[in-house]
């Protein structure tokens, strides 16, 4: 579903990621972690064409993101991205947080769009809060809207960037139980985090990262077990023991 290859990009003389390959295969969960800095989010954001790269390749479901060619507006509405900081727009209502761009983007009409948003708020246990604006919705509650309005277009796979690293510990698990669902019915998942205990229950495989670059990709269980690199050992070391 997803393939990169020997990706890499500066911004000005710092260079980013280096040579960064690996591929996701459709139903698949993938974890990425790593040290602040280590390139991750960028990593994502280069998936769906969000950031730009100067070097190699990256298709998603045979797309060519990086040529010029292909139309990124387009492969976005067909990749769900989950940023850390929710990005909902203030001055709408939940629900209609979640219709606009199906209405804008996929051409759906307006009745079919509230109806498939009334029912993803329902999928992400949030029916009741439809007609209220995200700031009268707690931290937990705006990143579940976010996960709802992502897969109201439908997508064929999800990216994930941190999220919930901007949430008090007590709705962390809010938003990270929508997520295990999504994985537990087949989609396909890129995800950037932190949460150890989710991408050991959840991933099929985790990518570990250090300065820009992959430096281990594994199955979860060896990942957990005996990771190869003495990175990924002093990383999961201070992780796992505080």
């Amino acid at each position: 579903m997803i393939v990169l290859d020997k990706v890499s990009k500066r911004y000005g003389d710092f260079q980013v990621l280096t040579d960064c390959s690996t591929q996701v295969a459709r139903s698949e969960v993938v974890v990425v972690c790593g040290p602040s800095g280590s390139g991750k989010s960028t990593l994502i954001k280069t998936v769906n064409g969000l950031e730009p790269f100067q070097g190699g390749t990256i298709t998603v479901d045979g797309i060519d993101v990086g040529d010029p060619k292909t139309d990124l507006t387009r492969l976005r509405a067909r990749i769900g991205m989950v940023f850390q900081n929710f990005e909902l727009f203030p001055h709408m209502s939940v629900v209609q947080n979640i219709r606009v761009a199906q209405i804008k983007v996929l051409k759906r009409p307006e009745a079919e769009a509230h109806q498939k948003a009334l029912a993803l708020l329902d999928r992400v246990g949030l029916g009741e809060q439809a007609e209220k604006f995200p700031s009268q919705l707690s931290g937990g509650q705006q990143q579940r809207v976010a996960i709802a309005r992502a897969l109201a277009m439908d997508p064929i796979a999800m990216l994930f960037d941190e999220p919930t690293s901007a949430l008090d510990p007590e709705m962390i698990n809010e938003v990270l139980d929508v997520m295990q669902e999504l994985a537990a019915e087949g989609m396909t998942m890129m995800v950037v985090t932190h949460e150890m205990g989710f991408a050991r229950r959840v991933a099929d495989r985790v990518i570990f990262m250090d300065e820009g670059r992959i430096v281990e990709d594994a199955e979860t269980d060896q990942f957990f077990g005996t990771p190869r690199s003495d990175r990924a050992q002093l990383f999961l070391s201070k992780i796992l023991h505080h």
